[in-house]
């Protein structure tokens, strides 16, 4: 392979790039400075160990403190409300009396748009509501990073169980293929104090 000349023009880049960079750690310095040994000489180890020290070359790397795991399905030991009524509304037997449906909403929309409609539909005695969250955008096969794919389907049944919406809500359930199925969930309410 044979190299061109360079144009004038092309040099005074080349110079100002070479002006802009930031020196090398002082042991990779130290080895560019040191005489080029004859070739019937070896060379001398220490310079390199110095550059491989400067680099961290040959240790290993840190442990990430957590590992990023998929969540996994609970296994669910008892339901918190009465059998017979969990059996239908798991089979979709029961038909949801009031719905809200969060596709396209951000989580900063969402959880005031749930905490609202949650404590609504308890002050006005519903038992049985639906939440429609969607199961998320389809992965890209073509995106170079893996993305956790439904960020409100994993963060609804969170709020549920936090404050304030803990007292109103006595069972969340995923709902049945007639409803939604995995993209949406049946939240059974405790009964009112207006009943």
């Amino acid at each position: 392979m044979t190299r061109r000349k360079l144009h004038p023009e092309e040099r005074e880049l080349w110079q100002k790039v070479a002006h802009s960079t930031t020196p090398l750690p002082e042991a990779l310095r130290r080895e560019r400075a040191a005489p080029t040994p004859s070739p019937e000489k070896s060379r001398d180890p220490a310079p390199m160990d110095d550059l491989y020290k400067a680099f961290d070359v040959g240790t290993k790397a840190p442990r990430p403190q957590s590992q990023i795991s998929t969540p996994q399905p609970s296994t669910r030991s008892k339901p918190a409300m009465d059998n017979k009524t969990f059996g239908k509304m798991r089979r979709g037997k029961l038909a949801p009396e009031a719905r809200i449906d969060l596709h396209g909403m951000t989580l900063d929309q969402a959880h005031p748009a749930l905490s609202r409609f949650i404590l609504t539909s308890y002050s006005r005695g519903l038992r049985l509501v639906l939440v429609i969250t969607g199961k998320g955008q389809q992965e890209d096969p073509h995106d170079p990073m893996p993305r956790q794919r439904g960020v409100l389907k994993r963060q609804v049944p969170i709020w549920l169980r936090m404050a304030p919406l803990q007292t109103a809500v006595l069972d969340v359930s995923e709902a049945h293929i007639r409803h939604g199925g995995g993209g949406a969930f049946y939240v059974y309410l405790r009964r009112s104090a207006r009943r």
